[in-house]
């Protein structure tokens, strides 16, 4: 995106790629169907940006959601638009994508080589050159670092840009995972179970809560996933000193009140049941030796036998079955990363560097990161573009 916007002013524009081909990071973004940007006004991608949204607004405003929509028609992919305004191609195809702005990019006259930038040469104060791994030496007048953050390494996301962004005096601040699962005990049995509906709470160890939405969840052998947990997972930021427990509510529809009665209608139903068979009507098999776990229940009891105690300890298990979060799993199976060049030493109008004339930063790079739904992407198209335009009117004042 950089590169088309730069190329869109009539300067020359070389796209130094490390992988043998473009794009490798989009083809597994919405599990290859890519999830491009979100339906959503500039106020609203903001609100999704729990880290330095109000940095981004003015480069989300020069390049908001629509405008993105229209960019991507008019290259040739149609769009859809799905549940929570999350927009993606219509054939469901990340490739169309990438064939989309390769295809720009070859139309537009841009120089593609595949190389890997190892720094960048500066000259009192002011870049002139990009230095590849091969030892090429790359002149230019500008450069935009776009090397994306530490999350999936084997697309080419290896920190690369980190460290050549603070060799030049940027502040990095430390990169890690962002949306990314979390691990917890006492969920491998019920590996592979997605529930859907239900309401994920995060409160921090003062009891303060940090988080709580309803929606989809899913348990692994380490832990929780799931589309809830990725999106907690961006408000806990401080694992180092912090520490976290997660409380699901399983019937988040029923007040405790109306689920009480539905366990006495239940119990009453199946009096001559087994505990455990009766729980069967309300939830997966798999949760119910949990459930019972938590109630100090064994499950063997007979429904018709159940005290008041009893039910009450089933009912605070369904309503709020915890689990105490060890930790995240590693940045790399993030998706996306947290941390990066400080926000304030670049200016938000074209993200331009203000410690490096001639350097400008976008994307995942930047010390910005989002909820899903395509908010990142859409922080990508966003900087990417007023990154270039910043950069070629720089070039065109030398």
């Amino acid at each position: 995106m950089a590169a088309l916007a730069a190329a869109s002013r009539g300067v020359k524009v070389r796209l130094l790629e490390r992988n043998p081909k473009l794009g490798r990071k989009l083809y597994i973004t919405g599990k290859g169907r890519c999830n491009l940007t979100n339906r959503s006004s500039v106020e609203e991608c903001i609100a999704n940006i729990p880290h330095n949204g109000k940095f981004l607004m003015s480069a989300l405003t020069q390049f908001p959601p629509e405008e993105v929509m229209a960019f991507f028609e008019e290259l040739g992919v149609p769009l859809k638009t799905e549940r929570g305004n999350r927009v993606f191609p219509q054939s469901d195809k990340a490739a169309d994508v990438i064939d989309g702005l390769l295809h720009a990019l070859r139309k537009a006259g841009v120089d593609i080589v595949q190389e890997r930038a190892e720094s960048l040469v500066v000259e009192e104060n002011v870049v002139t050159a990009v230095k590849g791994e091969s030892g090429n030496r790359h002149p230019c007048k500008s450069v935009i670092l776009a090397t994306g953050g530490i999350s999936y390494p084997a697309t080419g996301s290896t920190g690369d840009g980190y460290g050549m962004a603070r060799a030049v005096g940027h502040t990095i601040q430390p990169p890690k995972g962002s949306l990314v699962p979390l691990e917890a005990e006492d969920c491998a049995s019920m590996q592979g179970l997605s529930l859907r509906n239900i309401s994920l709470r995060i409160k921090d160890w003062k009891g303060k809560r940090i988080f709580e939405e309803q929606g989809e969840l899913l348990f692994t052998h380490y832990g929780l996933s799931g589309p809830l947990v990725l999106s907690a997972s961006a408000h806990m930021r401080d694992f180092e000193r912090e520490s976290y427990i997660a409380y699901i509510d399983l019937k988040p529809a029923l007040d405790e009140e109306t689920l009480d009665r539905r366990l006495v209608r239940e119990l009453s139903e199946g009096a001559n049941k087994d505990l455990s068979h009766v729980l069967e009507t309300l939830e997966p098999r798999s949760l119910i030796p949990l459930i019972l776990r938590r109630a100090e229940l064994s499950g063997r009891e007979k429904a018709n036998g159940v005290t008041r105690e009893q039910r009450r300890a089933l009912l605070m298990a369904l309503k709020a079955l915890s689990f105490p979060i060890s930790g995240p799993r590693p940045a790399e199976e993030a998706i996306v990363t947290a941390g990066g060049v400080t926000v304030k030493e670049v200016s938000p109008k074209d993200m331009s560097s203000k410690v490096c004339k001639g350097l400008y930063l976008a994307g995942e790079l930047l010390d910005v990161d989002a909820y899903t739904g395509g908010f990142n992407l859409q922080i990508a198209w966003a900087t990417g573009r007023v990154a270039g335009l910043g950069a070629a009117a720089y070039c065109g004042k030398e």
